[in-house]
């Protein structure tokens, strides 16, 4: 599939899904704050909690709640998207398309 049509994609659900939005707020609580690097997306910052997780992306934001899925890694999910987390991988996925992001840094 061709990397630039996915990244393009994603972005244009992102922007249809999210709000506008420099950060998450304070009453979701999130405890990590994890930056990873995105193709064609460039950088990310995943907000989590063991509920829920929030996707920053180019001042765009996504919610998503935790799957207790017996799949590997951490998942979070809304209608359209779904987050997986497996140590320094997140993956962005929106079927049939699929993002591969590697951890940069702690925040």
């Amino acid at each position: 599939m061709n990397t630039a049509l996915v990244a393009t994609t994603l972005q244009s659900l992102l922007v249809g899904l999210g709000l506008l939005s420099q950060g998450s707020p304070w009453w979701e609580h999130y405890e990590n704050s994890e930056t990873f690097l995105c193709p064609q997306l460039g950088r990310v910052v995943l907000e989590r909690n063991e509920a829920q997780a929030a996707l920053l992306a180019g001042g765009v934001r996504s919610t998503g709640f935790r799957s207790d899925v017996a799949l590997p890694g951490l998942r979070y999910s809304n209608d359209s998207l779904t987050l997986i987390l497996r140590g320094d991988l997140l993956t962005i996925e929106r079927r049939p398309s699929r993002i591969d992001c590697t951890r940069t840094e702690r925040v």
